[in-house]
């Protein structure tokens, strides 16, 4: 392994072996000189101090400037890379050195350089997506507009491009308050207006918002709630319970089951929605909370895939944590475990 030096050791030493060369060749030059100028010159000793000292700094400038480029072309490589990334280059890498404190400073400019060309990506397919997904309704709702402007229609044909026209203007409606509440959510570090509330009503109150979409499938709700308080932001929880429930009643068939539960576990509570439906692979698995990933690639559930992100993103500042457990043609198990807190925790 390469012997390495901190950067204060490397500075010391290189300035110490520059003063020792200096003084040293200027001292062979002043010798050599001896033999071409008068002796009487040299006896003057305040001449030969200044010939020497001249000497010195003449040839110490020199070895700096020479020197000087090799030690500091880590910092110029670095300086040239920082003025690739302002110009919106996240390819570039810069090489490490044998000086810990520049080979640090230079994994750590790789790894800034990763994450911003990672969040570029992320910004550049969320722009993508988004646009997708907003433009696609919006077709949709201008080319049944149109067809309603036709002659001929039947009250039924009407009335079937009516019905689109409301499911799509819903969709976007939907899509917007996605992406408002993930903005929100994103932009929050701490949490506020909290207080103490039934935890298994708020559950219970969300199965109720979802009624019309379960009772048109069909769906039998077994629900098991354990009465449990909870000191948290009850807006803020209750988009947690809403999209998970949404999630879980688009991917179960009409006819299907879903199973609620709630129970108290030393001091957090532990929610589980299980069920019977379409079920995940692995790589689905994988992706669910990304924005606007859809499992469904065909399109025929409508969806936008931020509802499961903003979840993640709320138990997250929750200080919880959300496990998934799904296979393909047996249904899905979504568990939340939240922390359930304390007036105390918010006394200074």
């Amino acid at each position: 392994m390469k012997k390495r030096m901190s950067l204060a050791v490397s500075l010391v030493v290189f300035v110490f072996f520059v003063m020792v060369l200096s003084v040293v060749i200027g001292r062979l030059c002043t010798y050599l000189l001896g033999f071409v100028v008068d002796d009487r010159f040299w006896e003057n000793g305040l001449l030969g101090f200044f010939a020497l000292l001249f000497t010195s700094v003449f040839i110490g400038t020199s070895i700096t400037a020479l020197l000087s480029r090799w030690m500091l072309k880590p910092v110029r490589n670095l300086i040239e890379a920082i003025e690739n990334v302002a110009k919106g280059d996240f390819l570039v890498s810069v090489k490490g050195s044998n000086i810990p404190e520049l080979e640090s400073l230079a994994a750590s400019f790789n790894k800034m350089v990763r994450e911003l060309a990672g969040i570029e990506m992320l910004r550049s397919d969320f722009i993508n997506n988004f646009s997708h997904e907003f433009k696609t309704p919006i077709v949709s709702i201008k080319g049944f507009a149109k067809l309603l402007k036709e002659d001929g229609l039947t009250s039924v044909e009407a009335q079937e491009y009516l019905d689109i026209i409301i499911q799509e203007s819903q969709r976007l409606a939907d899509l917007s308050t996605n992406v408002l509440n993930l903005s929100k959510v994103e932009s929050t570090e701490i949490i506020s207006d909290k207080e103490v509330y039934a935890l298994d009503e708020q559950i219970r109150r969300a199965l109720l918002i979802m009624e019309p979409k379960w009772s048109a499938k069909n769906l039998l709700i077994d629900v098991d709630l354990e009465r449990i308080n909870i000191y948290n932001n009850a807006a803020l929880v209750q988009h947690i319970w809403v999209n998970l429930l949404d999630n879980a009643i688009k991917f179960t068939d009409s006819g299907g089951e879903l199973q609620v539960s709630l129970r108290r576990i030393n001091s957090s509570a532990r929610f589980c929605l299980r069920d019977n439906g379409q079920g995940m692979n692995e790589e689905t698995k994988q992706h669910i909370f990304d924005k606007f990933y859809q499992g469904d690639t065909s399109h025929t559930v409508i969806g936008n895939g931020l509802g499961l992100t903003l979840v993640k993103k709320i138990i997250r500042l929750c200080n919880g944590y959300i496990e998934v457990e799904s296979s393909v043609g047996k249904g899905s198990a979504f568990t939340v475990v939240l922390p359930l807190g304390s007036a105390m925790e918010d006394v200074k």
